[in-house]
């Protein structure tokens, strides 16, 4: 293993985009240290000290890499690059002139991704404003006063601040991915996370023993392991549909007779159903805790809420809670599974192309087939993505443990690695080096 990892910097090419790549690392980590200007930092110390792990809260902090804990200046990390890239992606499917755009190449994409770049922006403006103001009303501090006099000017400060960090942290992704190795929107969001696993399971630990039951930190260790063993495990999985090309002669030359095949992934969709289905249960708690009212209604809603979907700082999320997202995840499987294979584009493609399914004939009984299999992969990976999404939250709820690292954390966390290593090896691969998978 340690001789793999020599190889690793052995080439001077790879060596010198792994070692940007941790610079850029380092980067980033220093900017989520830094808090905004015009905030009691005295109050921000205190509240660190007093943050719990479970609830809305800690996961949000979780996907930051806990610079949402300190407000600095990177507290919004790349979520909103990534909300705005998947609002973009859903466009995409209604709009035509955005499908035109997808359909041109590389230049209709370079004009895709500067509009992803500007929606980033918006909601960035957005969800700092909103940030603010939950601290300033103690929904996430607990009546902390975070920004002491409420004032535009010192609002405005903050806000366009964590807004410039927010593009300071998409322009570093996009460095990454152009001059490092991996995906680096993907990899910040695996190094936010990865930096909080000592915090997170530092706590569990400190609750269990408190609890005096030790042996239930240990469960939640093996059953996290055995987590990431089902997680490679799926990933891998895949239905190969072979594809026959029929022989074709023009002039002296004969073309085709090939044998291929497509492969239909378990889980085609990835972690972006978990993603949209714990999007959607954040949204309820995000808008009734930035109401900025009395009535009895919005009170109880906002404690049905806080109850049951762990709306504060400190709440555990409840049964409901793992109904609705179990529920939401398969349905988000299935939908975004469908944005991303179209059958019936598939078997056009096949047939303009001279194939064939051996025992299908081309055009509508194709399309069929391939939505048969597709929909029948489809389910046991949409219900794999939902235990791996809720076993975290059941323990927590079970052994009255605040569980931080959720299901999605550990599908993103992962997946990126094992993405990361397959580049690492195909380069390995094509200098004659042993791979780190192989």
């Amino acid at each position: 293993m340690l001789s793999i990892y020599r190889n690793m910097f052995k080439v001077p090419d790879l060596r010198r985009k792994i070692l940007f790549t941790l610079a850029m690392f380092a980067v980033y980590r220093f900017g989520a240290t830094l808090p905004v200007p015009g905030i009691d930092f005295e109050a921000v110390q205190l509240f660190q000290a007093q943050q719990q792990a479970g609830g809305i809260y800690g996961l949000l902090n979780l996907f930051s890499g806990g610079a949402l804990e300190q407000f600095s200046v990177f507290a919004l990390g790349i979520m909103p690059y990534i909300t705005s890239s998947i609002i973009m992606q859903l466009l995409t499917v209604v709009i035509p002139r955005l499908q035109a755009l997808q359909d041109e190449g590389e230049a209709g994409r370079k004009v895709i991704t500067q509009w992803t770049r500007y929606l980033t922006v918006i909601l960035a403006l957005i969800q700092s404003t909103a940030f603010t103001y939950l601290f300033y009303n103690g929904t996430f501090t607990g009546g902390i006063n975070l920004v002491g006099d409420y004032t535009f000017g010192r609002v405005s400060v903050i806000v366009i601040t964590m807004t410039a960090g927010t593009a300071f942290v998409m322009w570093l992704g996009e460095l990454i991915t152009q001059k490092g190795v991996g995906n680096g929107m993907s990899l910040l969001i695996f190094v936010s996370i990865i930096s909080q696993f000592p915090f997170i399971f530092g706590q569990m630990w400190a609750n269990t023993v408190e609890m005096g039951n030790p042996v239930r930190f240990a469960i939640m260790v093996v059953l996290f392991l055995l987590m990431i063993v089902a997680i490679i495990y799926v990933d891998q999985g895949q239905r190969r549909i072979p594809i026959q090309f029929a022989k074709r002669v023009r002039g002296r030359r004969v073309m085709g007779g090939q044998s291929t095949y497509i492969p239909l992934k378990v889980n085609t969709a990835g972690v972006i159903p978990v993603i949209f289905a714990t999007s959607v249960l954040l949204f309820p708690a995000m808008i009734i805790t930035a109401i900025p009212s009395d009535a009895r209604w919005v009170q109880a809603i906002y404690r049905w809420i806080n109850d049951n979907l762990g709306g504060s700082a400190t709440g555990q999320p409840s049964w409901w809670y793992v109904i609705l997202l179990f529920g939401l995840i398969i349905f988000f499987t299935y939908f975004y599974t469908a944005i991303q294979f179209d059958p019936q584009r598939q078997a056009e493609m096949i047939q303009r192309n001279g194939g064939f399914v051996p025992g299908v004939r081309p055009g509508r009984q194709t399309e069929q087939h391939l939505a048969h299999i597709l929909n029948r992969i489809t389910l046991p990976g949409s219900v794999f993505l939902g235990l791996i999404a809720v076993l975290p939250v059941i323990g927590g709820i079970i052994w009255n443990i605040p569980v931080a690292f959720s299901g999605v954390s550990i599908l993103i966390v992962v997946g990126v690695a094992l993405e990361t290593m397959k580049q690492i090896e195909s380069q390995l691969t094509m200098r004659n080096y042993e791979g780190i998978l192989t």
